[in-house]
């Protein structure tokens, strides 16, 4: 499995997650709301060994004072492994000083919680939750 970086109206980006977004059984895990990206998307994709399917994806949209996340896919059978990978790049964005929220899947808020996620608002099938970069604690000297 490879992990690529694609900017939100790349034609590569088109190119890979067209046949996953036309799925049915894609659409049918996100209520049949179509997906959408801008120039203010940055997508991390999950491929195969080649680069040339994808798997899974994670659309990251920056807002003006955070990272939003909305509407993605991870199949089932490698959901841990590789949300495992999406989470840790996405932390990596709050490395800028601005929190991640992401409206998550109801399955996923436990792994969610284990990484550091908090709950901001539930509803029946999806979890909004938000991860704020933990300050360091500085240690005076003696």
């Amino acid at each position: 499995m490879k992990i690529e970086k694609l900017g939100g109206t790349s034609p590569q980006l088109y190119k890979l997650v067209a046949p996953l977004v036309l799925d049915p059984d894609v659409l049918r895990q996100n209520n049949n709301c179509p997906f959408r990206t801008t120039e203010h998307h940055e997508w991390l994709v999950a491929t195969d060994d080649e680069g040339t399917t994808a798997k899974a994806f994670f659309p990251i949209e920056r807002r003006l004072t955070y990272w939003y996340i909305n509407n993605y896919f991870v199949p089932e059978q490698d959901e841990k492994q590789i949300l495992k990978v999406f989470v840790r790049e996405a932390k990596r964005l709050c490395e800028k000083k601005m929190p991640v929220v992401i409206v998550a899947l109801a399955r996923h808020a436990d792994f969610l919680y284990e990484k550091g996620f908090s709950i901001e608002k539930e509803w029946k099938l999806y979890v909004k939750m938000k991860y704020v970069k933990p300050e360091r604690k500085t240690q005076k000297r003696i």
